[in-house]
């Protein structure tokens, strides 16, 4: 989730920055605490690490050395126990701020802005940097987060598609899932994501989870994404694979590349959340496979950590030492650390 009430609040702070009216950082600082939430926010819990594809953007690929963990069902429920849904006022106010702000309202066309704006904003994401599909554990996950009243949703190579597993999700109550294909042709897939995956398969077993949800008369929403890696012919494919899923019940959108910085080829985003400044340190907390809790789900290697929930609680985490450097750090701008060298979201001292 979200800290949507933060995200509301910091559009001030930003119109003074920009008038001048905040002088300095010690100012800035100040400013952002006033209206940090006192109770931390969970963005996603990464339930497992553990993939077995080669994608040529990300840089688990050649860069991941930390060791291959699943949570643990004890500290999943104690994370989740500690946080809570958005009531329904909350959204009432963020879903009048959208319409506002992005002129994108909740009824509105599939585009990777609403998929944020009104989606990401609500659930709890359960990957990060490994396939969920993997994790034998995840239909109690989800039953989990469905029973306390959250939102569930992850994103997955459908490659690894385990009908079985994928229907007892469905059951409980899983909200979103989002399957992610970057060719109609396989050997394309292939070079892309790597041998493990295609999308021939892929196109098949999707199409029995849809039968299934529509059997049983279930609610969950099927995501279908491509992801634009400023390839050849990428517009042509994607309107491929927009026809193959033609007329199913379906979200599909083609999605900005994140980790641009990895590939060293920056070719720009249509994306709200990586065009904004990074709001993370003070708006949302991500809990690793191993139950630390990290700067953010883009911490591949957890390289800045910043507590650990098998020790502490998430408050004492989210008010802690550690965490007031990381703020300090995104306001000083400081070289050397992750969230200047291998992110492409500006951090907001870079307004100062």
């Amino acid at each position: 989730m979200l800290d949507i009430n933060f995200y509301m609040k910091v559009d001030e702070i930003l119109k003074r920055l920009d008038a001048k009216e905040i002088q300095d950082k010690e100012q800035l600082f100040d400013e952002l605490e006033k209206i940090r939430s006192a109770e931390p926010i969970v963005y996603n819990i990464e339930t497992t690490n553990r993939c077995n594809m080669r994608c040529k953007m990300c840089p688990r690929t050649t860069m991941m050395t930390r060791k291959i963990e699943d949570i643990d069902r004890e500290t999943f429920i104690k994370v989740v126990d500690q946080i809570r849904p958005h009531n329904i006022d909350e959204w009432k106010e963020w879903k009048a701020y959208c319409e506002t702000k992005y002129g994108i309202k909740e009824d509105d066309e599939p585009s990777e802005n609403h998929f944020f704006l009104y989606i990401i904003s609500k659930v709890i994401q359960l990957h990060g940097y490994g396939d969920p599909l993997l994790d034998k554990n995840m239909h109690e996950y989800v039953r989990i987060l469905h029973d306390r009243g959250f939102y569930s949703y992850f994103s997955c190579n459908p490659a690894n598609i385990n009908l079985e597993l994928t229907y007892k999700m469905l059951d409980v109550g899983l909200d979103y899932i989002k399957y992610s294909i970057e060719s109609v042709d396989d050997a394309i897939h292939k070079t892309i994501r790597g041998e493990q995956s295609n999308f021939s398969e892929s196109y098949k077993k999707i199409q029995k989870v849809l039968d299934y949800k529509h059997k049983n008369n279930l609610h969950t929403t099927i995501v279908i994404t491509m992801l634009d890696l400023n390839r050849a012919n990428q517009q042509e494919d994607y309107k491929k694979l927009m026809a193959a899923f033609e007329e199913m019940d379906v979200y599909i959108y083609l999605k900005s590349e994140d980790c641009q910085w990895y590939r060293k080829d920056f070719h720009g985003t249509k994306s709200i959340h990586w065009s904004e400044i990074c709001k993370h340190p003070w708006m949302t907390m991500t809990i690793k496979s191993n139950g630390e809790a990290a700067m953010c789900m883009e911490d591949y290697n957890n390289e800045i950590i910043l507590g650990d929930v098998h020790r502490q609680s998430l408050k004492e985490i989210w008010d802690s030492g550690e965490y007031r450097q990381l703020r300090r750090d995104h306001i000083d701008v400081k070289r050397g650390i992750k969230c200047n060298e291998q992110c492409d979201m500006k951090v907001i001292g870079e307004l100062m």
